[in-house]
């Protein structure tokens, strides 16, 4: 399953503030990791909040695409909807 997630680097914490729309309207988690975006720190503590909240090792998430952007699209590797919706709440409808 894959993951859109805005990222928020040097956000003073790491935290899931919960979803939001892009601007096509598609569900997007919004993450904010304290790490800098430098030497892939943000990315990493990115795939360690969301593999923590989802109760899964880290290496089962992929960083699929967005590696220097803000917006990500991570591959959530066995873990589903539903598991999506336990960990985040269910996104917006």
């Amino acid at each position: 399953m894959l993951l859109a997630v805005r990222v928020t680097p040097r956000g003073g914490r790491d935290a899931v503030e919960g979803w939001a729309r892009d601007a096509a309207g598609r569900p997007v988690l919004k993450v904010r990791v304290a790490a800098a975006a430098a030497d892939g720190a943000a990315n990493a503590a990115v795939l360690a909040l969301l593999a923590k909240a989802l109760h899964r090792p880290k290496s089962s998430l992929t960083l699929v695409s967005g590696q220097t952007a803000r917006v990500k699209r991570i591959d959530l590797g066995d873990a589903g909807q539903a598991d999506l919706d336990r960990a985040f709440g269910p996104p917006p409808a």
